[in-house]
């Protein structure tokens, strides 16, 4: 659910109200009841987390057993010599 910002046009006052995107936007302001006006927000950030956004972060489950079976085999390799 997003959060919109309201400003009243009466006493200035503004504030910001978690509401469900198909709820009616409010029409009174909660500290002088004067008519209020929705504002246009910047709208919520980018939260990164992890080592980053490529195409091997979320490679399936059976990719990442086959590329440790490989590694497993070049490293086992590298003893031999």
């Amino acid at each position: 659910m997003p959060t919109y910002e309201y400003q009243c046009k009466r006493c200035g006052y503004r504030f910001e109200v978690f509401q469900s995107i198909t709820a009616e936007p409010l029409s009174t302001c909660p500290k002088c009841g004067g008519p209020i006006k929705r504002l246009i927000g910047i709208g919520g950030g980018f939260l990164f987390k992890g080592s980053g956004f490529y195409i091997t972060d979320y490679r399936s489950e059976s990719y990442k057993k086959a590329e440790k079976a490989e590694k497993g085999e070049s490293s086992k390799d590298k003893k031999d010599e």
